[in-house]
């Protein structure tokens, strides 16, 4: 089981140490930030984060509950409170952690604090096509698929698309019912 804390300056460190290298950083992050991470750019990224009903992101850091080790971050930004939405971003596991079902607890955490806690009615998300194993994870977490945006990011040599996926929450409210 995983428990999602506040990501804060004393971990920073640590989410950089994992993405060592840029095909990680354009999975993690898209084209937010330059490789390498770095302390300024992880500071930017965490100010103003995690106050309810003010901030516009709120970013985490999974721990695993038995062993208190940091196995994974995610984040719940582009908050709307007007239109209680909010999308998923930035989803890391890290590598000795992967194929344990750490994204879907994590993914499963963000959306119980998303709909129970601050009263969103849609969260949404974006994944790049190459990426099968996170794909399959927000599927088994609940998400559907809306669409795909086609040839969004230039990477190494290739256009790479988009699936963008969504959950609301009475669809929330019945698989949780279903999966618990």
């Amino acid at each position: 089981m995983i428990r999602l804390e506040p990501f804060v300056q004393s971990d920073f460190q640590q989410l950089i140490n994992w993405i060592d290298t840029e095909e990680l950083l354009i999975k993690w992050s898209g084209s937010l930030f330059s490789f390498p991470l770095t302390l300024k750019s992880m500071a930017w990224y965490a100010k103003n984060t995690n106050v309810p009903y003010k901030s516009s992101a709120f970013v985490y850091k999974a721990v695993d509950v038995e062993t208190g080790e940091t196995v994974g971050h995610i984040s719940l930004g582009g908050l709307s409170w007007r239109n209680r939405s909010s999308r998923i971003s930035r989803v890391f596991v890290n590598k000795n952690s992967q194929l344990k079902g750490v994204c879907q607890q994590m993914t499963k955490a963000v959306l119980k604090i998303g709909f129970e806690e601050l009263a969103l009615h849609r969260i949404s998300l974006g994944v790049y096509t190459n990426n099968e194993s996170a794909v399959q994870c927000y599927l088994k977490s609940g998400f559907g698929i809306e669409g795909v945006s086609r040839d969004i990011l230039w990477y190494n040599n290739e256009f790479l698309s988009l699936v963008e996926m969504a959950i609301l929450e009475d669809e929330w409210k019945v698989f949780n019912a279903k999966n618990t």
